[in-house]
Parts: C-alpha cells; sequence; structure tokens
C-alpha cells in the first residue's frame, strides 16, 4: 500500500501504527463500512469531519457509531455555532477526498477536537489520509500528535 501523507507523518513522528485497507465504496458510510469490513467496534472508529466553527475549520472526530452535536462542537470551539463545511472547503483545506479524510497530514493545520470517550480504548482508528486507508494508533498519541481538545462532542 503507498503511503499517505497521514501515514507519512505518523512514520515521522516515530508513532507506533498499524495501516489497514478496506474497499471504499463511493455514497456508503465510510467509517461504518471500515467498522464492518475491518471488524472493529463502532466505538473505537473515529470519523473526520471537517466544521466550520465560528470563522475557522476545525476537525471533528467522532465515533462512527454516535452523531456529531454541532452545538457541543460551537462550545468545545468556543464560538457561537458550528456548522459543516462544505464538501469544497473540507476537501481544499485538507487535500483529502470526502471518504479519505483525515486530521493526520492534512494540507492545513486544522484544530482538532476529539470525543472523550473515545480515550477510554488504548487504541482507535482514524482514516490514515486516502479513501480506504484506515490507521490504528494509541488513542493518546493520536491526542498529542494532532494538539487535540477532548470534549464531549456527540448528540
Amino acid at each position: 500500500m503507498a503511503a499517505t501523507r497521514g501515514t507519512t507523518e505518523l512514520r515521522r513522528a516515530g508513532v507506533e501504527h498499524r495501516v489497514l485497507s478496506y474497499a471504499y465504496r463511493p455514497g456508503g458510510s465510510a467509517g461504518d463500512d471500515a467498522a464492518r469490513v475491518l471488524e472493529v467496534e463502532p466505538e473505537r472508529m473515529l470519523k473526520s469531519l471537517v466544521a466550520r466553527a465560528g470563522d475557522g475549520l476545525v476537525f471533528a472526530l467522532v465515533p462512527v457509531s454516535g452523531e456529531l452535536s454541532l452545538k457541543k462542537l460551537a462550545a468545545a470551539a468556543g464560538s457561537k455555532s458550528a456548522v459543516m463545511a462544505p464538501q469544497a472547503d473540507a476537501e481544499r483545506a485538507t487535500g483529502y477526498q470526502v471518504g479519505g479524510i483525515s486530521p493526520l497530514g492534512s494540507r492545513r493545520r486544522l484544530p482538532v477536537f476529539v470525543e472523550q470517550t473515545a480515550i477510554a480504548y488504548p487504541r482507535v482508528y482514524v482514516n490514515g489520509g486516502g479513501r480506504g486507508v484506515i490507521v490504528e494508533l494509541a488513542a493518546a498519541d493520536l491526542v498529542v500528535l494532532t494538539a487535540a481538545t477532548l470534549a464531549d462532542l456527540t448528540a
């Protein structure tokens, strides 16, 4: 499997990780599909969402089993409101296609907010920077590498 910007960032940082792959299906729910195919608990598979909170874009990482609360994300980001970013904005800011967006190796370094329940698991799964590319890594390493803020983000 070819390296992505996300897997390259992990390697350069010396973060222990494992790269997994699955057959991405356009139009489906990438995170749910990945969790099912890779036999990962949905609570450990984090979807990478890009939202606009206030004047800037942010990442929200929430389990595929949950739903992002934009109100809670706005509060965590110190903004009055938050909305999902248009696909074109998310792709332009991250340099990744929807279905392959990752907080790792993003073209622009965006603030990252992680659902606080995710760190209850020693290891979590996130998109590695390509459609069908998933990385498993320690939850603590994800938080440190992305300088994430832990918050209650789910509805």
